[in-house]
């Protein structure tokens, strides 16, 4: 067995999908919309990874940080990079936010479009 793709639910699975398709330079594998249902693939087409997003009419965005009886974050991406201030300035041009609570000096917490949060780590 195998992980065949992370799936991130969204309110619209082409914006969520286009987001990460500029920030990580994937490209786009395919679109399916079978039984009224809408998925978006991002492909790594060196390593194959891949990255789903699945459209929800109900979708509710996580809030972060975490705040009870709110709606609460299910999984969240972790990017490495060598250059933290340009990669955050690249996925705020992307359409991402910087978190307004920071924990750490290495990493940086952004929330995507769809509100997923997600974190860029400067490796030493």
């Amino acid at each position: 067995m195998k992980l065949g793709c992370v799936t991130l639910d969204s309110g619209n699975a082409e914006e969520h999908a286009d987001f990460y398709q500029k920030l990580l330079g994937w490209t786009i594998r395919f679109t399916n919309t079978d039984e009224g249902l809408k998925f978006v693939g991002i492909v790594n087409e060196a390593t194959g990874m891949t990255l789903l997003f699945q459209e929800d009419n109900d979708y509710v965005p996580p809030v972060w940080p975490t705040k009870p009886g709110q709606q609460q974050q299910m999984a969240h991406l972790d990017f490495h990079t060598d250059d933290l201030e340009k990669d955050v300035n690249h996925a705020i041009s992307c359409g991402a936010k910087l978190a307004e609570t920071q924990y750490s000096d290495k990493w940086r917490v952004m929330i995507d479009p769809a509100g997923h949060p997600f974190c860029i780590e400067k490796l030493s």
